[in-house]
């Protein structure tokens, strides 16, 4: 679906244009073509790679979608995909932004994504001097709302594992701890995958061979790797803390286990004594000596009561019971 579909010259709004009408403005001096699609059709890419001559390795790409995030050069023009990350009802949506870079054009396309990019093209036109730059610009508006929507996605995490850590030690909640904690790392490699690829990407566009593009915009793309660097060093944190919980949490469930095993020895060893004594004394020989005495078997009795308060007294004193 097309969003938008406008003409630029020399940093300033030229005109909203027709798709026929793309390649002639192309053509002209200090001019370049910006064009939003959602969710393309085969057919509307199709159009857009006659319009714009786009690398058919790119437009492939482009149409399989669900790619890892990366910049590849095909000639003169660049072909850059960025997952997009959002949280809806508790969980990671993960979408995708497609976008074809040449010197006189940009064409993105998102994919499975809510929010839109409208306010980084209000954002552009408010900053004439900056669209001067041209295309590379664009591209360097684009990634950097999409690496700035990282961060509340990031701090959602953050305070979803500070609410599972208020909580670790509250006896009888290790399992759930574990439970959310593991559901928490999922959802930390769903945000690494977007982020790892794409830090490495960008740090090709501000430093060493720079793009024939992106020569004179390297401080902006430099900028968006900070900000990717940032968030992948926060994400290798938390994903630290997390399996620190997980091994404290194992370790509680181990010491609980070990508890409970205390206990039951604790009770067995009272009641063998006790089993002893009732089997030794109930084995009615001839010649036991409690058999003809009349108090017999009440001191028998008194005797393995003693020894087992004895041994619960001992086995509660040490812990175990």
């Amino acid at each position: 679906m097309l969003i938008n579909c406008v003409a630029y010259q020399e940093g300033k709004k030229l005109a909203d244009i027709l798709v026929d009408d793309i390649s002639e403005y192309i053509k002209r001096k200090d001019c370049f073509v910006w064009v939003a699609l959602k969710d393309a059709e085969t057919e509307e890419l199709a159009q857009m790679q006659r319009e714009f001559g786009l690398h058919e390795l790119a437009l492939e790409d482009a149409m399989k979608g669900h790619q890892r995030p990366k910049i590849e050069e095909y000639g003169d023009s660049l072909f850059a995909v960025m997952q997009t990350v959002e949280i809806i009802d508790g969980e990671l949506s993960v979408g995708e932004v497609d976008v074809f870079v040449g010197e006189n054009y940009v064409l993105s396309t998102r994919n499975r994504c809510q929010q839109g990019f409208l306010g980084v093209r209000a954002r552009c036109e408010r900053e004439p001097h900056h669209l001067m730059k041209g295309s590379a610009f664009v591209l360097y508006a684009l990634m950097d709302a999409v690496v700035d929507r990282y961060f509340p996605v990031i701090d959602s995490l953050e305070s979803e594992l500070e609410a599972i850590e208020e909580h670790i030690f509250t006896k009888g909640s290790q399992r759930l701890n574990i439970e959310q904690l593991y559901q928490l790392k999922r959802k930390i490699m769903t945000l690494k995958h977007a982020v790892a690829p794409l830090l490495e990407a960008v740090g090709k566009l501000d430093g060493g061979r720079v793009p024939p593009i992106c020569i004179g915009t390297q401080e902006y793309f430099r900028d968006v790797h900070d900000h990717l660097y940032r968030i992948n060093t926060s994400i290798e944190s938390i994903r630290d803390t997390i399996s620190t919980a997980i091994q404290v949490s194992l370790s509680l469930v181990n010491i609980d286990e070990s508890e409970v095993n205390k206990r039951l020895a604790a009770w067995a060893a009272i009641f063998a004594v006790a089993t002893a004594f009732a089997g030794i004394w109930g084995m009615n020989f001839e010649h036991m000596p409690e058999l003809k005495w009349e108090y017999g078997y009440p001191t028998a009795l008194g005797t393995m009561v003693s020894v087992c308060a004895y041994l619960y007294y001992r086995f509660k004193k040490s812990g175990w019971l």
